[in-house]
């Protein structure tokens, strides 16, 4: 039998599978509750900022999720983005450069689903690979 811990940890497993990966929106639905906020940027900001800016800037983008810790109802996630920069993407038009990028989150789970969310990106390193010649 799943831990709760566990059970949490393969539900963050599949959002970023399902909805990063294979731009799947209905996960997002599925695994995300309806009184979600993302403490980092607001209430409806990850859904937006994956389909409206991330997916056109990097089409092919891929998570590698090194690290999942559990305690409670909250995950930490240790995870890279990486994929090519095919479209605009904060004002830079696309390079066709291949890019990775760390991201550390912590979510808190309800019932199933995100309820919080708290996150640090390195977009310092993302933005100086978009600029470098």
């Amino acid at each position: 039998m799943l831990t709760l811990q566990d059970s949490n940890k393969r539900i963050v497993e599949r959002f970023n599978q399902n909805f990063i990966e294979d731009k799947d929106d209905s996960a997002y639905e599925a695994l995300v509750s309806a009184s979600f906020i993302d403490h980092t940027s607001g209430p409806a900001a990850p859904f937006d900022f994956i389909t409206k800016i991330f997916r056109p800037a990097f089409p092919d983008a891929k998570v590698v999720i090194h690290d999942l810790i559990a305690e409670g109802d909250k995950v930490v996630a240790r995870k890279s983005y990486e994929g090519t920069h095919s479209g605009g993407f904060m004002g830079i038009p696309a390079t066709g450069k291949f890019i990775k990028f760390m991201v550390i989150e912590i979510i808190q789970l309800r019932d199933g689903k995100y309820v919080d969310h708290w996150a640090l990106a390195d977009t310092v390193s993302l933005m100086q690979q978009l600029q470098s010649s």
